[in-house]
């Protein structure tokens, strides 16, 4: 138990800060954590040879996709006041607003695009190793990938253009 332990622990700021990132959401992020933690270690012996990184995402974004499905079921919804809840010290207003609107343009993205920018953008696995979590082609995840920078850069462009107002 202690090598499983000493296996996983590296792994878990980035399984949390993928999993905020997914939630916006600190004690829901905690618990998807925990719940891929609980889940690796319950199945240790089932893991792919390679990459633990790629199979701890894969599982974490299993869970995540399931519990969306049963929120979808119920009806519950995180609105956008949870975005006021992220800590910021030592920034500037301006530079706060700014990840307020790149919050916004993630949320606006289709979940398969988002998943795959935070997993190559934020969390920085290589194109194999997402398309491994996501179970899907190297071109797929080329495509979307391609496809989710292209339509966040549109977001945060019509964010711009709209924020700026000629005055007379």
């Amino acid at each position: 138990m202690d090598e499983i332990a000493s296996l996983l622990e590296p792994q878990i700021p980035g399984l949390r800060r993928y999993a905020w990132a997914l939630l916006r959401d600190c004690e829901a992020a905690d618990d998807l954590v925990q719940d891929t933690l609980e889940r690796a270690i319950s199945r240790w012996n089932q893991r792919r040879d390679g990459d633990l990184r790629a199979w701890l995402f894969a599982i974490q974004r299993n869970l995540f996709i399931n519990g969306l499905r049963r929120r979808k079921a119920r009806g519950t919804h995180v609105g956008e006041e949870a975005l006021n809840d992220v800590p910021a010290p030592g920034m500037s207003p301006e530079s706060h607003a700014g990840l307020h609107d790149v919050l916004k343009g993630l949320d606006a993205l289709p979940e398969e695009q988002r998943s795959i920018l935070l997993l190559v953008g934020v969390e920085d696995l290589s194109y194999e190793q997402a398309a491994r979590v996501l179970d899907i082609p190297l071109g797929t995840v080329m495509s979307r990938l391609s496809r989710a920078r292209a339509r966040l850069r549109e977001f945060m462009e019509a964010r711009r253009s709209t924020a700026l107002r000629r005055v007379k």
